[in-house]
């Protein structure tokens, strides 16, 4: 895996899932590699209670209701639609689910505005067909069919950005179980049907800031089970999700920097300022452009820590997390730059004045950076 820029998760964590399907004597639906239990044990960690040899780290942080009713849909007939806020994890979530269930997260289609019916369904090798005319052998399988033929997972990214039509096909597709293949023969010819094997279902995620972009007709919506992923709000929580993409991250690149746990605080607390600011904000105008999701709050600490690795002193510095937070979150001059200034002249000025510690150094990285930009 070391050559591997992102390694899956059923890559990632091989040697932990192949020692939980060992010891794992839970039933198991269909063809599912673990049992329902041991799925969210892998999802979300082992617990003293569960009387294991070994401990299995948590991955996604949350509450603990929503793997299991993912978990019990994909049990079902039906699929799942993760949705929720950019940043709160739902296409970790996804991979975690599906990795854990069939050892394979890859099965991905990514909705865009090009997105097509050929991208969920099959499309064709021109050359072969071409050479020996239209077969099973010369069709490319989408990856949602190579799904239903191997009853596994398949994932759909941002289903609400594709358009109608590419919806209403994943709708059939989940209603009936099979696609048909009309270039392979006449109707009622089994050659001419993919049929989807116990198993199979599908993994969507969507974008709540996407309303209004492509609504999913009320069709669609009936064949899905609906988990809302809310942001992550609570500190403790949150500061778990940061340390453990930190600390991922520190691995990745096999870098060994000093990330003092006071600039974490300062981090979760700025973000829960800037969150809090833009809840009381009259108009979007007044709020900067970014969700202020947990997933940002990890880039901005990742860019951070790179840049502190390889222009700094190899350790993190309040400086340099200011102005790695200003430089990821003003994406529109002006107005994003005005309200950053506005809350380092407003909270964090008087707060540097008040506790000290990192904010005075913090309070000067985040002008000089505004400086900068502006």
């Amino acid at each position: 895996m070391s050559d591997l820029l992102r390694a899956p998760a059923e890559l990632k964590y091989a040697e932990e899932l192949d020692w939980l399907e060992s010891i794992d004597d839970g039933p198991k639906p269909f063809s599912w590699r673990l049992s329902p239990k041991m799925v969210r044990l892998f999802i979300l960690g082992s617990e003293r209670a569960d009387g294991l040899d070994r401990e299995i780290a948590q991955k996604w942080f949350g509450d603990r209701s929503f793997v299991e009713r993912s978990i019990v849909t994909l049990a079902s007939d039906r699929g799942l639609l993760l949705i929720g806020d950019p940043g709160t994890g739902k296409s970790w979530l996804a991979e975690l689910l599906s990795a854990a269930i069939c050892r394979n997260s890859t099965l991905v289609v990514q909705g865009t505005a090009g997105t097509t019916e050929d991208h969920i369904k099959y499309s064709w090798n021109v050359s072969m067909v071409i050479a020996k005319g239209q077969s099973r052998e010369s069709m490319i399988p989408s990856p949602i069919m190579t799904a239903m033929e191997a009853g596994s997972i398949g994932r759909f990214e941002e289903l609400t950005r594709s358009t109608s039509d590419v919806q209403d096909a994943l709708i059939s597709i989940l209603s009936e179980k099979y696609i048909s293949v009309p270039e392979l023969g006449s109707d009622g010819d089994s050659d001419n049907i993919v049929f989807a094997k116990p198993g199979f279902s599908v993994i969507a995620t969507a974008n709540s800031r996407d309303r209004g972009v492509n609504d999913l007709s009320s069709a669609l919506k009936r064949r899905f089970n609906f988990v809302r992923i809310p942001v992550v709000t609570n500190k403790k929580s949150e500061a778990e999700i940061v340390r453990f993409r930190t600390e991922e991250l520190l691995r990745r690149h096999q870098i060994e920097l000093d990330v003092p746990p006071t600039l974490l605080d300062v981090l979760l607390q700025s973000f829960a300022d800037l969150r809090a600011s833009a809840a009381a904000a009259g108009s979007d105008d007044e709020k900067l452009e970014s969700a202020l999701s947990t997933a940002e709050q990890i880039g901005v600490l990742e860019d951070a820590i790179l840049h502190s690795n390889f222009f700094g002193e190899r350790a993190l510095t309040a400086h340099t997390l200011a102005s790695s937070l200003v430089g990821s979150l003003a994406r529109r001059e002006p107005e994003d730059l005005a309200i950053l200034n506005k809350y380092l002249h407003g909270v964090v000025e008087p707060r540097s004045k008040e506790e000290g510690g990192s904010w005075p150094e913090f309070l000067e990285g985040g002008r000089d950076a505004i400086a900068t930009l502006s």
